[in-house]
């Protein structure tokens, strides 16, 4: 147990932390350009907004491509806001996302201080802050960002359920339904958390079965369930709030899970492993693979100690039941997702976007990890405080620089194991999500100022693309018109992804970050015009 003093330093700690990521995010979240989903999403949170204005007469929402199967709770939240606020849509969608992060954050910080103490919270925060996969996800990522929020704020409902059963106090039963709510109003994925929830559950009645009798611990679960039924109706409450089309009947979470059970795009190839793999036929070792190479490294190998501390926490018999059970909950929030992945094999792609829900619950158990590490460190005086503090802070500070020099890239970060960015580059996918667009565009904008040029009369300049052509719309303003039809485009501007070709042409921009070119613009102009892609996107 920490002592005042230190308690104290480590909640400062943890406040810092949140306080930089609010600093940074307000200075930067202007800089992530568009990908491929944005467009879509911004307009899915205009019709659900005009659902609700319209008193349900005007029902697009419900209908809308296959947005309406997802929760719009972000969207609906980023529309609000770009009405009140001084900056475009966009930019204000990509500022929610980083409240949104920013909230994620904060409740991993109070879930790991719950559990370990004050240094866990604040090295579980920190760990999390210098996750290159959460923190550049949270700007750009309208589904699987807040859908990782929602979940480690479920995750810490349900330890305080579990830690005051069989009776949960008013606050945990509002913040189990708010949990409930917001983690299936973001996607029906939260049906995840079902398992790992029901197995601390049981650990809880099998251990009073064993020392109360069958009649008490049926007794007490039934009280619990009883007790927890409020929480259920806020929950369902908050669900059809921010996903209006899962309450229009009482079926349609199941349509929605059923959907998604089942590959529902035509499939296409991804790279993985050097290899261009159907998504649908990703191998099983496709999720833990690629964790552990974009996870930071001393996340991983805290993470891990934390996960046998949990275990052991769960078998311990000197410790009280509920607890007991609690502990179990979070030592399998981050892997029991894996575990049910990979035995299932559903369509895996776009790297780890879709499982970005389990990097919070990782980095609490990484909290637990280095609680116990600073603790044994202290056994061995000032010295084992000192090496123990020296790894911590260059393990948090490998992946924080990264992070610098990818900006705004940082999702696409691979540790060293994979060799950083620049080795993993003709092996995995990196710029899935087509972020680089903005700065080429402003880029090509900027070249073409310096010369002076100006598009041909009676026209504005045509920009063939190789990615997501809505983005670089927005990206590129009016002065530009893009086309998929390369013949006719003056400039040429691709991905540097593996199905966008390399053209030999002349290069107006290119956007590299640590040694790996993310986007380029080419002149096209008085020269034989090549096709731009070579394999098709997403």
């Amino acid at each position: 147990m920490a002592t005042r003093p230190a308690a104290h330093t480590a909640d400062r700690v943890a406040v810092l932390v949140l306080a930089i990521v609010a600093i940074i995010a307000a200075f930067t979240f202007r800089d992530y350009g568009l990908g491929w989903d944005d467009y879509t999403h911004s307009q899915y949170g205009d019709l659900l907004l005009k659902l609700y204005g319209s008193g349900f007469t005007d029902t697009r929402a419900l209908s809308f491509v296959n947005l309406y199967k997802y929760g719009g709770g972000f969207d609906m939240a980023s529309a609000l806001a770009a009405k009140v606020l001084p900056f475009t849509l966009f930019e204000t969608r990509r500022l929610m996302g980083a409240c949104f992060g920013l909230l994620g954050l904060f409740v991993t910080w109070r879930l790991a201080r719950r559990l370990g103490g004050p240094v866990a919270g604040a090295s579980a925060v920190t760990l999390l802050a210098a996750c290159p996969l959460y923190y550049g996800h949270m700007f750009i990522n309208a589904k699987d960002s807040p859908f990782a929020t929602a979940m480690i704020i479920l995750l810490f409902a349900f330890v305080r359920v579990v830690d005051e059963y069989p009776r949960p106090r008013p606050r945990a039963m509002v913040l189990a339904g708010v949990g409930l709510g917001s983690a299936f109003g973001s996607r029906i994925l939260a049906v995840a958390a079902g398992p790992y929830a029901l197995l601390g559950l049981l650990l809880v009645v099998l251990e009073e079965w064993r020392t109360l009798g069958l009649r008490s611990a049926v007794l007490r679960l039934v009280t619990f369930i009883w007790t927890l039924l409020p929480s259920l109706l806020i929950g369902y409450l908050i669900m059809g709030l921010l996903w209006p089309w899962s309450v229009v009947s009482p079926l349609n979470p199941l349509s929605a899970a059923e959907y998604f059970d089942k590959f529902f795009e035509r499939p296409w190839r991804e790279l993985y492993e050097g290899r261009l793999i159907s998504v649908p036929d990703m191998p099983p070792s496709y999720l833990p693979h690629l964790f552990a190479l974009k996870l930071p490294l001393l996340m991983l190998a805290l993470g891990l100690i934390g996960l046998v501390i949990a275990l052991a926490a769960a078998l311990r018999p000197d410790k009280a039941v509920p607890r007991r059970g609690s502990m179990l909950i979070v030592a399998l929030a981050p892997i029991a997702p894996v575990i049910m992945a990979m035995i299932m094999r559903p369509a895996l792609y776009n790297g780890l976007r879709h499982f970005v829900f389990v990097a919070p619950s990782f980095a609490v158990l990484g909290g637990l990890g280095a609680a116990w590490l600073i603790a044994r460190a202290k056994e061995y005086g000032r010295v084992g405080i000192g090496v123990v503090a020296a790894i911590l802070l260059a393990g948090i500070a490998t992946p924080v620089v990264d992070m610098v020099r990818l900006h705004p890239y940082q999702y696409v970060y691979f540790n060293t194991l994979a060799g950083g960015v620049g080795g993993a580059q003709k092996n995995y996918m990196l710029d899935y999500w087509g972020l680089a667009f903005k700065q080429s565009s402003e880029a090509l904008r900027t070249a073409l100022a310096a010369k002076h040029e100006q598009p041909p009369a009676g026209r504005r300049w045509v920009v063939a693309i190789c990615g997501p052509q809505a983005p670089a719309d927005v990206e590129l303003g009016p002065q530009f018109e893009t086309t998929w039809e390369e013949k006719r485009a003056d400039f040429a501007m691709s991905l540097g992804t593996f199905y966008c070709e390399h053209l030999n042409r002349p290069v107006l921009a290119d956007i590299v970050r640590a040694g790996v070119s993310f986007a380029r613009v080419y002149d096209l102009r008085g020269r034989p015009i090549p096709d731009l892609v070579t394999e098709p996107p997403p």
